[in-house]
């Protein structure tokens, strides 16, 4: 029976691993976007958010059989109970990646690369994404210290892109519609940081029983 409970926790623990990689995509092609957008990669886009729903779905199918077939002792109650959090946020995640393409068309039009960090948000936010999924399927709640760390380097970036949001708009080289969609795309990035922090956190949890 554990034996029988083991595969299926690595089939957990897998499936977690294709939803961050499905989120580090998504955020990739959402900030693709933002210099460049085609139809056809905002197709994409919301192709892979609906791959993400799905495997919200599976994983949550998962933790359901494990709780209701098997016989979980503490510990194993404490992974299970944190995946279920965890994907919540990871769904949450890219659902802020598809916000971020809607806006890239207005964005693409003034031309803002190399004039803001964007990319550089959008880089240290996929890091973070990446490493909260790796810290749960490693258990490391040192890498899960790590990325809550790393929140305020994003937080720093988003800091600046505001700063220079303003002074486009002082140059005339912004208009107000364009400055309003690069602060709701820099508040995207800022609170998908915020959701690989809560994935963090969730690690904490199921390691040692105490949340933060």
């Amino acid at each position: 029976m554990r034996e029988l409970f083991e595969e299926q926790l690595l089939l957990l623990n897998q499936e977690l691993t294709e939803m961050g990689s499905l989120c580090e995509e998504i955020i990739s092609l959402a900030t693709q976007a933002l210099g460049s957008y085609t139809k056809e990669l905002g197709e994409k886009v919301s192709k892979v958010g609906a791959k993400i729903d799905e495997e919200e779905r599976t994983i949550e199918t998962i933790c359901m059989r494990l709780l209701l077939r098997q016989q979980p002792v503490a510990t194993d109650l404490r992974n299970i109970s944190a995946a279920l959090k965890m994907i919540s946020d990871l769904e949450r995640v890219g659902d802020y990646a598809v916000d971020i393409a809607e806006l890239s068309p207005y964005l693409a039009k003034a031309q803002l690369s190399g004039k803001v960090h964007l990319s550089e948000m959008a880089l240290a936010a996929v890091d973070m994404v990446k490493q909260s999924v790796q810290a749960f399927v490693d258990g490391d709640i040192r890498l899960a210290a790590r990325v809550k760390e790393n929140d305020d380097r994003v937080d720093e970036l988003f800091d600046r892109v505001k700063t220079e949001a303003v002074a486009l708009i002082r140059d005339g080289a912004l208009d107000a519609h364009a400055a309003l969609d690069l602060g709701m795309a820099a508040k995207y990035f800022e609170r998908i940081g915020d959701h690989a922090v809560n994935v963090a956190e969730w690690v904490m949890y199921a390691q040692t029983g105490e949340k933060g």
